[in-house]
């Protein structure tokens, strides 16, 4: 087993969108992480679900659409029509986290719920038992090419143990400053999926860049 990878398209470039995307399919990754921002949860702006829809079309790689977006309900309908395999909400984002998440299972679409660096793991405790996936920040969200933060391992270790405890199943993922060292850390805490941005795509090389992260976190 290693750590499944999750390129990031917010690192892609945007003009030759489809050729990145294939480059990282055929270079192994697991699926492909769509960072959704609106201006208003994060400063950024970013993809809608006209994006989601378009990539479904080049690529077979599940479609993880992490919304950074007020009232995440408000869209949670249109971007699993559009396509999405996993969408995530975040925790800090609604009042209604469990009714959004209901209604990401109500479309056939896993559930992630995502909880920001100030947020701790026991606030999501009350919904683990019904998503797919648990997306730690490990920088602060909203812009690419952030340094891991350290101290993201012990909620890493917190969260893996709760799942141990309960027997849950749900993947737990990182997003933020993952690079082979910070990758293999958040690993040993118990990380299953690794976000991975500006570290895949910096141009030097993709594939190889992928196969670092699962040859760093292989048993």
């Amino acid at each position: 087993m290693s750590i499944k990878v999750a390129p990031s398209i917010l690192s892609a470039d945007y003009l030759n969108l489809q050729g990145d995307v294939e480059l990282v399919e055929a270079a192994g990754a697991d699926m492909l992480h769509v960072d959704v921002m609106d201006g208003m949860f994060v400063p950024s702006i970013s993809y809608g679900p006209g994006w989601v829809k378009a990539l479904k079309q080049v690529t077979n790689l599940p479609l993880d659409v992490h919304l950074m977006v007020e009232e995440p309900e408000r869209y949670v309908d249109e971007f699993a029509q559009a396509g999405s395999d996993i969408i995530g909400v975040q925790y800090e984002a609604t009042q209604h986290i469990h009714r959004a998440l209901q209604m990401i299972k109500n479309n056939d679409v896993k559930a992630e719920v995502v909880i920001n660096p100030g947020t701790a793991v026991e606030l999501i405790e009350p919904v683990l038992d019904m998503v797919d996936q648990v997306l730690i920040m490990t920088v602060n969200p909203g812009f690419g090419g952030q340094k891991f933060l350290p101290s993201m391992l012990k909620k890493i270790e917190k969260l893996a143990q709760i799942k141990r405890d309960n027997g849950y199943t749900f993947d737990i993922q990182i997003d933020g400053g993952a690079n082979d060292e910070t990758t293999k850390l958040a690993y040993d805490a118990g990380a299953t999926v690794a976000v991975a941005g500006s570290y895949v795509y910096d141009k030097v090389d993709p594939a190889a860049k992928i196969a670092r992260l699962k040859e760093v976190t292989a048993d």
